[in-house]
């Protein structure tokens, strides 16, 4: 039998970016772009979060969670309105806790689970703060720069 951490380590799917946004300014509509620089103990490149040395460089969020939260809500959910920098597809976000992982060229490192705030409920209506409430993606810090563009797959480095 498998310990927890040999479990753990094990990842049968790699993900694929689907979506990249960035946000020029707090509170500011993100902008959907094709491919982003991410920047070493930084952050993504034009991205109002990017900040030295902080755990929330980078936002991701999978788009089976979008999906999820869509469903609760009985109504279509745009990406744009979740305010994370990436989208991704056919990667479970959470197995990548205490991991290091690729993104594109770039090499990012989970920091923590990605919330929901109040500004869910102005985005997606009432109900919007709890439909999200453990479907709000991850967190994560850039370990290595690099281009990230839509359609790059998403690794564990193992």
């Amino acid at each position: 039998m498998k310990s927890i951490r040999e479990l753990t380590n094990q990842l049968a799917q790699s993900g694929r970016v689907g979506q990249i946004m960035v946000r020029p300014q707090r509170r500011a509509t993100p902008v959907v772009v094709e491919s982003v620089e991410a920047i070493a103990d930084v952050g993504l490149e034009g991205d109002h979060y990017a900040s030295k040395g902080g755990k929330r460089q980078v936002t991701l969020i999978a788009q089976e969670h979008l999906n999820a939260v869509a469903s609760m809500l009985g109504k279509r959910v745009i990406a744009l309105l979740a305010r994370r920098n990436i989208v991704t597809q056919g990667i479970n976000l959470l197995s990548l806790k205490d991991k290091q992982f690729k993104i594109g060229d770039a090499i990012l490192e989970y920091t923590g689970e990605c919330h929901p705030r109040s500004r869910m409920e102005e985005n997606f209506g009432p109900g919007g703060y709890n439909a999200m409430r453990g479907h709000g993606g991850i967190t994560c810090k850039v370990i290595k720069s690099g281009s990230i563009n839509i359609g790059d797959s998403l690794t564990f480095m193992g």
